[in-house]
């Protein structure tokens, strides 16, 4: 019996491997030529990406530019798959087929996506750009002209992120393979990936205009080499040094202003018909000595140690988590969970914060190595049903790099569960699921920070030890006197923690001289002032509103509201600011047909890197990690059997007290 177990084991795993190594999914960062059955193979097409953003003070504007050869002598049709930031607003679109440029429009998606299906029908050129998720897009383009090159390019806005005295932005380059069991569109955000020994792929150039607004100290990425040429009137011209990057991390480019020099209070405006639109940044003081009494935590930490943190990523976490037990205080106490596929923690319930807990969980610690998948829900369960003592602060901090697909169950989890804690994310490696780190945080109230290399762990985790150790300005409310029924969001204003500031876009008829922030340090209510004096107009701020506008009003669903009524709602705006969203997409026809009606229409996959950092056999090579759920069930099927059938179990940290799994 346990020889025919054992067989049948080794037959699943070999479907379960056969099934990988024949996916064509569609890929982040890959053009997807569509075959006929049967048909040979055609050569892949030759990617590359032009980067241009214009940064002025808080507001950025960008073009990709993505551009295409196709080598065949066939016809294409193409679907490219692509990250963009979390908070970008997609609003234009223009395809380049040799000298022709067709401008996108902005339709319902299911309409938009009739017109696309009847011009490809018809044998014109066609592109279509379809939002999966709000930092991942889909192009598609059809009828391809043989041996042509052709350039999708999207337009997009966002705003500068302030943090500790820093302006940052991010240009994500490419989304790791993902976990995506039980998301229903895990197809479309699972990508095929480029073994690192086959050199890399998707060559990227960024060009940047910065126009800071204010003398800055110093400028630099991060994570890419950059060279930096200051120009007249305050603006700095900015290119990466190699000139072009392959296409395997986020890039980040931070600037620093002259001690003095950082801004307090930004207020920027835009009038667009009777309705003004306005971007309001305010830095709250440091919370006074008598506000800063140390109140006792709970602090659990959770660490993902699933296959896709394998490498340098589960050695940053692990550093992390690490200095963040040492400066635990006599008073605290604490517990870690760890998951990949199973879920287990250190201690049954939250223990004390004594040198013996201290020392045991190091070396529990220690013990953790990366692989499996990453069944993030079970962690998180049992990290949010705690309830924090009298008296107690309950903070959750989650270090993973976010390879999920299923964000919108672990979002309603946070709303569902959260309580009295506040969760905290540590973003971790080259490219972490920004969109789920930071809405994770918001949800959490709490923040989030992202430790792309190891040189950034002190720094970061110091940065982030200060925020949790100060007290937060929690009921966050703005007023805007005279100004009835002014549209302000994000509703609610999230807390806000020491060195960040308060940000909102506001829509209303007019504008005030002064608005009042209001809100609480612990207990001890706190208001500010702040003179809004005119401001010089800044194109965009309409499309940044509408933005926030349809996050809201998508929060509005998880709240209560009818599908209908908020999938409406949603359409309203995004067509009126001709915007990309869940529920709207921007087409562009050629109206002369091209395609003759008897030629056909070839497929073909482009790969995409690995994130910089991840190891290929945790991820893709042996199936663990973030990989197509139908393989996980076979494969993981096929592990059970042959577990069973030979006694094997595996090892977990010998402090290890208990397991839960998926409850």
């Amino acid at each position: 019996m346990t020889r025919a177990v054992i067989l049948l084991a080794i037959g699943l795993f070999t479907v379960a491997s056969a099934s990988l190594a024949g996916a064509a999914g569609i890929t982040e960062g890959a053009l997807m030529f569509r075959t006929a059955p049967g048909q040979a193979a055609v050569a892949a097409p030759v990617q590359s990406t032009d980067v241009e953003m214009r940064i002025t003070g808080l507001v950025v504007r960008a073009t990709v530019r993505q551009t295409f050869t196709n080598p065949a002598g066939e016809w294409a049709e193409g679907v490219y798959v692509f990250p963009l930031p979390e908070t970008a607003a997609v609003d234009h679109l223009k395809m380049h087929v040799g000298d022709r440029i067709i401008e996108g429009v902005i339709l319902e998606r299911r309409t938009a996506k009739a017109v696309y299906e009847q011009a490809k029908a018809q044998g014109q050129r066609a592109s279509l750009v379809e939002q999966e998720r709000p930092n991942i897009f889909t192009t598609s383009v059809a009828n391809i002209p043989p041996g042509a090159a052709i350039a999708v390019e999207i337009q997009y806005q966002q705003t500068v992120r302030y943090d500790a005295g820093r302006f940052h932005v991010r240009f994500p380059m490419v989304v790791g393979p993902r976990y995506a069991a039980g998301a229903p569109d895990a197809e479309r955000i699972m990508p095929p990936v480029q073994h690192p020994d086959h050199g890399p792929l998707n060559p990227v150039t960024l060009h940047i205009e910065l126009d800071p607004g204010l003398p800055v100290a110093g400028i630099e990425s991060p994570y890419h080499p950059i060279h930096v040429t200051a120009l007249a009137g305050g603006l700095y011209d900015i290119t990466l040094t190699d000139g072009a990057a392959p296409a395997d991390r986020d890039f980040e480019l931070v600037w620093e202003p002259l001690a003095g020099a950082a801004p307090t209070a930004v207020l920027l405006t835009e009038a667009e018909g009777s309705d003004v639109y306005a971007l309001l940044m305010v830095l709250p003081p440091a919370p006074a000595a008598r506000e800063q009494t140390r109140v006792p935590r709970e602090v659990v930490f959770v660490l993902d140690n699933s296959g896709s943190m394998a490498g340098a990523s589960i050695q940053q976490a692990k550093a992390a988590l690490k200095l963040a037990l040492a400066r635990l205080g006599a008073g605290d106490t604490f517990n870690v969970i760890r998951f990949d596929h199973t879920t287990d923690s250190l201690f049954f319930d939250a223990r004390e914060a004594s040198r013996q807990n201290l020392r045991a969980a190091e070396r529990w610690v220690d013990a953790i190595q990366a692989d499996g998948g990453t069944v993030m829900l079970p962690a998180l369960r049992q990290a949010l049903d705690g309830v924090p003592a009298p008296g107690r602060l309950r903070q959750v901090i989650f270090l993973t790099d976010g390879a999920v697909g299923n964000e919108a169950q672990l979002f309603q989890e946070i709303r569902a569960r959260l309580g009295e804690s506040r969760l905290f994310t540590i973003g971790i490696g080259s490219a972490p699921n920004s969109h789920f780190m930071r809405e994770a945080a918001r949800l959490g109230r709490g923040t989030f920070t992202h430790i792309g290399s190891p040189t950034e762990v002190q720094a970061k985790m110091t940065a982030l030890f200060r925020k949790l150790e100060t007290p937060a300005l929690s009921d966050v409310r703005l007023e805007l006197p005279g100004v009835p029924g002014a549209d302000v969001l994000p509703t609610p204003i999230p807390d806000l923690y020491l060195g960040e500031p308060m940000v909102v876009s506001l829509k209303a008829g007019t504008l005030p001289t002064r608005a009042i922030l209001r809100g609480r340090f612990g207990l001890t209510p706190w208001e500010h002032d702040v003179a809004l004096h005119q401001a010089a107009p800044e194109a965009g701020l309409a499309v940044h509103w509408a933005r926030a506008k349809i996050d809201a009003l998508l929060d509005a669903r998880t709240a209560g509201a009818s599908a209908d009524e908020v999938r409406l709602a949603v359409i309203d705006v995004a067509l009126r600011h001709h915007l990309v969203s869940r529920h709207t997409s921007l087409v562009a026809v050629d109206v002369t047909p091209a395609r003759p009606g008897d030629a056909a229409v070839n497929t073909h996959a482009l790969k995409t890197n690995l994130p910089h950092g991840w190891e290929y056999d945790a991820v893709v090579g042996l199936g663990q990690g973030a990989t197509d759920a139908p393989l996980h069930l076979l494969a993981g099927l096929a592990a059970l059997l042959l577990a069973a059938a030979v006694g094997l179990t595996r090892p977990r940290p010998a402090l290890a007290r208990w397991v839960r799994r998926g409850r």
